[in-house]
């Protein structure tokens, strides 16, 4: 490969789940075309490629310094044509994939598939001072009229590539998309004026959007174009075929969902919905807060719809004893509340399984070397926190997951996850907060050196997602799931809480002289008074994770 100092990198080996993939259960008429290897999106039939033939590698530069290396899709079945290269970061195992298409024509229409008119060369590393194991030239296809490119071919020759080399796909078939993650530039910084390579994706994204993630990377030399010379695929019909029936999820929930470990210090467990309303939870209405109404176990008495217009909330029970014991939750009676959702065009699913706290603690501090409980600052009633399962359609592979943290979270791709019991990744519930981690120890929000404290390690109180999972929502399945009455309760899961922020910081500052420049750095929820709303009041309710 030409690295001189012949130290493996982290691409040179390949990622794979550390189980087998299972058989999934065959598809009846209602998704048949779940995890059958193609799917078929107006008159393209699409096969995903994950094994690949390296084309060019640098060795500096890009994530880590660690360079990037840019492949070839191999294996590609008769008659499929690629859309363009793949790359990543030397940084992180091999493990991507990108789709090659084939034509099957409907009649009357045009061909979906071209082959390029030309070539442009967008840049050379020939002449340039950087690591490397030859030269490197990046291509962008010309398109025919009506006809739009998908990728980038690469070459280690200044000849230009055969116009055979690749296909361009009919304007129709095609979607914008939106520079993602950064891959590579011969500059350490990611500042947008030299040579970059990103991955794509489409701009617009969510349960409703035609989109489709091809797997190309986008290359361009000084500022990114407000609007890109590539795009993304298109399903123009969002049938929907090759999403997983109820059968097909229970099983990918039953292979991939998570062990969450709570912290050991943890006093605020995660409880089902059933449990909080069976002992004692209470739901009152503006005007009549002298006589709120007990809660029937499925949540049947709860007003339905409407908005989140202050006219009712929920709270913990009255009396003093049962209303500390509640707090607690019961982490014996947790389920695990899952959502089925179609991504980019059905051929991701995304599960979402949300976790349900009756109480959220209160926060902690951390000015240098120093510890400082809030107080009660930070504490509300009826927490909701949730994890996503992004699984490939084409084979039911687990690609990656997003852990909620507080009012954001972050995607976690399978390479870096920890898995335990064959594929079924661990994830960690910070103390007090709740929010989700896919390591443990401890993440600061805010400024150096002073911030909110997140803090999660392993303990005995590790919650199965899989054990007891219950399916609430899947817009796409029809009549095949009864969303419950709780979740279509679109008001508060908890009252506002009564205390004065400004008191609490002064009372703590008299303590912590350093306190007095947390409160412009801590983040905004934690002064967040009001108890949160339920899943599907969420952004990621019908859109992509943030």
């Amino acid at each position: 490969m030409g690295n001189s100092s012949n130290k493996a990198l982290p691409i040179d080996t390949t990622f794979k789940l550390p189980a087998n993939l299972p058989l999934w259960p065959q598809g009846g008429g209602d998704g048949g075309g779940f995890a059958t290897g193609t799917i078929t999106i107006g008159g393209l039939k699409l096969f995903q490629i994950s094994t690949f033939n390296r084309v060019w590698t640098t060795l500096e530069g890009g994530p880590g310094d660690a360079g990037a290396t840019f492949f070839e899709p191999a294996g590609i079945p008769e008659g499929f044509f690629i859309l363009g290269h793949y790359s990543q970061p030397n940084n992180k195992p091999l493990f991507g994939s990108v789709l090659v298409a084939k034509d099957e024509p409907s009649s009357g229409s045009n061909e979906a598939l071209k082959k390029p008119v030309d070539y442009t060369l967008v840049w050379s590393s020939k002449s340039k001072k950087i690591k490397q194991d030859k030269d490197g030239y990046v291509w962008l296809p010309t398109a025919p009229d009506g006809y739009k490119a998908l990728g980038h071919v690469v070459t280690t020759t200044s000849e230009k590539p055969s116009l055979d080399k690749i296909r361009c796909v009919r304007t129709d078939l095609t979607e914008q998309c939106e520079i993602n993650s950064w891959i590579w530039g011969p500059d350490k910084s990611n500042d947008g004026k030299g040579f970059g390579v990103h991955e794509v994706r489409p701009s617009n994204r969510g349960i409703e959007a035609p989109g489709v993630v091809v797997g190309t990377f986008f290359a361009h030399n000084g500022e990114t174009p407000s609007s890109l010379p590539i795009a993304c695929l298109k399903n123009p019909n969002m049938e929907f075929s090759s999403m997983p029936n109820l059968t097909q999820i229970k099983a990918l929930l039953q292979a991939y969902s998570p062990f969450m470990y709570l912290h050991p210090k943890e006093k605020f467990q995660p409880a089902s919905v059933k449990w909080y309303f069976s002992n004692g939870a209470l739901l009152f209405k503006k005007g009549a807060e002298s006589k709120p109404v007990a809660i029937d176990p499925t949540g049947s008495n709860l007003p339905q719809g409407g908005s989140n217009d202050g006219e009712y909330w929920l709270d913990l029970p009255a009396d003093k004893a049962n209303k500390e014991r509640v707090k607690k939750g019961d982490f014996k009676s947790f389920q695990a509340y899952v959502h089925a959702k179609p991504m980019f065009g059905g051929t991701f699913t995304d599960l979402a399984m949300w976790v349900f706290y009756p109480f959220n603690g209160p926060g902690t501090a951390k000015v240098g070397l120093i510890d400082i409980p809030l107080g009660v600052i930070g504490e509300h009633i009826g927490d909701w926190e949730h994890v996503t399962l992004r699984v490939s359609n084409f084979n039911g592979e687990l690609k990656k997951v997003y852990v909620s943290q507080h009012s954001s979270g972050e995607w976690v791709e399978a390479p870096q996850l920890e898995f335990q019991s064959g594929n079924k990744p661990v994830i960690y519930s910070s103390l007090n907060g709740h929010a989700i981690y896919a390591k443990e120890g401890v993440v600061m929000q805010g400024l150096d050196g002073a911030g909110l404290k997140n803090e999660s390690a392993k303990s005995d109180k590790v919650v199965d997602l899989g054990s007891g999972f219950e399916i609430v929502a899947g817009e796409y399945l029809g009549s095949a799931i009864v969303e419950p009455p709780w979740l279509n309760y679109l008001r508060q899961w908890g009252p506002k809480i009564s205390y004065d922020t400004a008191k609490e910081l002064d009372k703590l500052e008299k303590v912590f002289p350093a306190l007095d420049s947390l409160q412009r750095i801590l983040p905004n929820e934690l002064f967040g008074e009001e108890g949160p709303t339920g899943p599907k009041l969420k952004r990621n309710w019908s859109g992509d994770e943030v």
